[in-house]
């Protein structure tokens, strides 16, 4: 998972063509722990329809608060700059739910007009 760390790049990275899931973590939190382990399958199993990045809340507070990034993990989908669908909740995310984030996110990406 691509690591972004500078506003400018999550921003091109959010605009471009293709559907991008943002995980925004901390080092702290106990829930973005329980998640690692079985991230990169999840990871390799979308590589073909999804670009992922990852974003510690704490290095950008400016951009989370922007985004209202209360509860971590926090999973959004960007396509041409616009977030799609977020998946946030106060519970432990299990791979089961984010699997399920992730196919209703390429189901609203792929039912979007392309960009003229």
């Amino acid at each position: 998972m691509q690591r972004i760390t500078d506003e400018s790049a999550f921003r091109e990275r959010a605009a471009s063509e293709g559907l991008t899931v943002a995980v925004f973590k901390t080092t702290w939190c106990k829930d973005c722990h329980y998640i690692e382990p079985f991230m990169p399958d999840v990871e390799k199993a979308y590589a073909d329809k999804i670009a992922f990045v990852e974003i510690d809340r704490d290095d950008m507070p400016d951009l989370c608060s922007e985004l209202n990034i209360l509860g971590i993990p926090s999973f959004i989908a960007f396509r041409n700059g616009r977030e799609l669908i977020r998946f946030v909740s106060k519970l432990r995310k299990t791979r089961e739910e984010i699997e399920q984030f992730l196919d209703r996110a390429i189901a609203v990406s792929e039912a979007m007009p392309a960009q003229a």
